[in-house]
């Protein structure tokens, strides 16, 4: 099976790349021409976009692809007017783009990647932020590309995600580099209940939903939507108690030392089914503990 990534050099792009290597699927990625492509595993074939839709479209047509798995976009907590245009630019134009190469090229399906932040307070629909609404966005524009051929999207939604490897401004990471420097942090009253997975459990619902979509049973995954969540939900401060609890460290946070965001998540998505087939594979204690290792271990 021939599969085109894009957010291949993101920290669930990286995991996710390597998992299908070893299923032996023939991987593509595409990357803007200034990106960092060191940490891509050599036997993905890269296709360096330049920006324009038709040789964006040359491409799909050359590679005839079987699926797309689309994880890049642009997040932005909170926004600025000066960042309008790049959100609209990642998350919705360039998303577009990957569509029209899908319709021109005959790919059979599309893995989209979605927010829980599209859902606050567990609407149907009510983003968050602007991040959130082009997200929402995206899945409304692929609407016209589903009636129009013979593609199926389907939508896998995320929260937060963590695990051995990231190098992103986490909670965790945050947490371990304050445990080492005993510096105090000031956070919110942290009472907000927070649902975040293990990127093994993350690649794994993504694997499941490939196979799906390979199967007699795929036209059932038509703009369907589908949730990645952690059993073992828990308030924001509890989850500080478990990873003292897990590394013996001790944490010097000042509860309420910050206020909450505006529209702060503070009960996250739950209407969501997850996909068919999956589950759970660590416990929240063993997944804390897999990342720590590999973090004191570099």
């Amino acid at each position: 099976m021939k599969i085109l990534i894009t957010g291949a050099t993101g920290f669930i792009g990286q995991n996710l790349i390597r998992s299908l290597l070893s299923k032996n699927y023939d991987i593509y990625c595409i990357v803007r021409e200034s990106s960092d492509i060191s940490n891509i595993d050599s036997r993905v074939s890269i296709f360096k976009y330049d920006e324009k839709v038709d040789s964006l479209i040359d491409f799909f047509k050359k590679e005839k692809f079987d699926g797309v798995i689309h994880l890049a976009s642009l997040f932005l907590a909170s926004h600025s007017k000066n960042d309008i245009s790049n959100l609209i630019l990642s998350n919705i134009k360039f998303g577009t783009e990957l569509l029209e190469g899908c319709k021109e090229s005959c790919v059979k399906w599309f893995i989209n990647t979605g927010t829980f932040w599209q859902n606050y307070e567990n609407s149907n629909y009510n983003p968050v932020n602007l991040y959130a609404a082009t997200k929402e966005a995206f899945e409304s524009i692929a609407k016209y590309y589903v009636e129009t051929s013979e593609l199926i999207f389907t939508t896998v939604k995320l929260n937060d995600t963590f695990g051995p490897g990231d190098t992103r401004s986490k909670v965790f990471n945050i947490w371990n580099k304050i445990a080492k420097t005993q510096e105090v942090l000031e956070m919110s009253p942290g009472e907000q209940i927070i649902d975040i997975s293990y990127i093994e459990d993350v690649v794994s619902a993504y694997k499941i939903l490939i196979e799906h979509l390979d199967s007699d049973k795929k036209e059932e995954l038509k703009n369907k939507e589908f949730v990645v969540t952690n059993s073992e939900k828990m308030s924001l401060k509890d989850l500080s108690k478990v990873y003292e609890e897990v590394t013996g460290a001790k944490l010097n946070i000042i509860w309420g030392g910050r206020e909450y965001r505006d529209r702060e998540v503070m009960s996250p998505y739950d209407k969501g089914v997850i996909v068919p087939g999956w589950r759970q594979q660590c416990t929240l204690k063993e997944a804390i503990i897999k990342t720590m290792e590999n973090i004191n271990n570099d």
